[in-house]
């Protein structure tokens, strides 16, 4: 059964449950919510995800390099007390400020604790399908597997071609939740390109209309492979860009 989440960013606690109220109100089919955990704002993954208890099922975003691998992991007790027992681990980039602590591990590492301290857990990882070859980045999918990951969120794509060249290279039997996000300025563009390398097709134009109608194809795509699919709007309305799509 495919499942449906939206990625909401916990910029404040007002400001995320206005937008909780908003998707359970007007995107019926929405039952997941997931919660990137960034370092600008005070409010962590796990505790945004709260939010959308019992309402929604959540994963929150878990950075490898913040936590010190000799002292206990300090989300466990509080997913534990909002009944949510799935994560989503990614490696984490490293802060904008230099004075913030990291430890040198990676998902990988990150996943293989999670599995062996709370393995009630699904931990899900990251597909890049942009960072590097196809054949590191599904190696690296390997050891994420082998870790204990039951599954991947992707990147957000903008190509459907590429998404299918990815599907036919996981296991039947792999859970992924392919992503897309609105683009809607040139700047926005020229970020993906640079920072992410990001592909984009000759088709692609920076407007609602355009982002609107990927979202829909990504969702087709999903269905079709009785897979799950995750939108993250960037500076859109979540509803004017899934309004009538979810």
């Amino acid at each position: 059964m495919t499942r449906i989440s939206v990625e909401l960013v916990p910029r404040s606690r007002s400001g995320l449950r206005a937008e909780l109220a908003e998707v359970a109100e007007h995107l019926s089919t929405v039952d997941t919510v997931n919660v990137p955990d960034l370092t600008r704002y005070s409010l962590r993954s796990w505790l945004g995800c709260s939010f959308a208890r019992p309402r929604h099922r959540a994963v929150p975003h878990l950075r490898a390099v913040d936590y010190n691998p000799r002292e206990p992991l300090p989300m466990l007790e509080s997913l534990d007390t909002h009944g949510i027992d799935e994560v989503l681990v990614v490696t984490g980039d490293a802060p904008a400020d230099m004075s913030a602590k990291v430890y040198d591990q990676d998902a990988v590492d990150m996943i293989r604790r999670l599995t062996r301290e709370a393995p009630h857990l699904r931990v899900y990882a990251g597909l890049d399908p942009y960072r590097q070859s196809f054949a590191r980045e599904r190696d690296y999918l390997e050891r994420k597997l082998d870790a204990g990951a039951c599954g991947f969120f992707t990147q957000p794509f903008f190509d459907l071609r590429l998404m299918d060249a990815w599907a036919d290279l996981l296991p039947d039997s792999t859970e992924v939740w392919w992503g897309a996000t609105t683009v809607l300025t040139e700047s926005s563009l020229n970020y993906w390109r640079a920072r992410n390398h990001a592909v984009f097709p000759r088709s692609f134009e920076p407007t609602l209309d355009w982002n609107r109608g990927f979202a829909a194809q990504a969702l087709a795509f999903a269905r079709e492979r009785d897979q799950h699919a995750y939108f993250m709007p960037v500076k859109a309305n979540v509803l004017e860009y899934l309004g009538g799509i979810l």
